[in-house]
């Protein structure tokens, strides 16, 4: 399994500009939009999730604020009702550590048992924010390397409208709404 140090010779070496931030550990995305305020590209949230009979993996490649309707997501994609994936699974298919999820992780996936689901309105966006296997640091880097990264690695996206969970009333009058 690659590290983080592989994983910036593999971005020189095949020519994946990126531009990189260091911070402190974050675990959840205010951490890191805490520490990221500034930083160019659009903030994503990265889902290691599976099916409900834990035969198909997939890292869900979202904006940072959405909100998942996973019932929804798993009827759509004929999953039955998603879930997330074990620590221990998340490590034995990736390399990863809770809190480290990234797209940038496929690399390690050279058997090609986990899929990339992204997100059709943030795959619009020109770069994303992207950690380095760790959660110490963030590369922001543009659409149009990180497709080629896919590419490389032989993990082709699949660009689906993830549903978003719908606003409770309360919610909406908290909102103002």
């Amino acid at each position: 399994m690659m590290n983080e140090r592989g994983l910036y010779e593999y971005l020189v070496d095949h020519q994946i500009a990126y531009q990189r931030i260091e911070h402190p550990a974050v675990y959840t995305v205010e951490q890191a939009s805490f520490y990221l305020l500034d930083a160019p590209g659009t903030r994503t949230k990265n889902l290691f999730i599976c099916d409900e009979k834990k035969e198909h993996y997939f890292i869900l490649w979202i904006q940072s604020d959405k909100q998942v309707f996973f019932n929804r997501l798993g009827k759509e994609l004929g999953l039955g009702k998603p879930r997330f994936g074990t620590p221990e699974k998340l490590k034995e298919l990736l390399g990863l550590e809770p809190g480290s999820v990234s797209v940038l992780a496929l690399i390690n996936d050279t058997q090609k048992r986990v899929g990339i689901l992204v997100d059709r309105s943030l795959w619009q966006s020109d770069s994303f924010q992207c950690h380095p296997l760790v959660n110490t640091a963030t590369l922001v880097i543009s659409r149009d390397d990180i497709a080629r990264f896919f590419n490389l690695t032989g993990h082709i996206p699949q660009i689906i409208d993830v549903p978003e969970k719908p606003v409770s009333l309360d919610q909406k009058r908290l909102d103002g709404g």
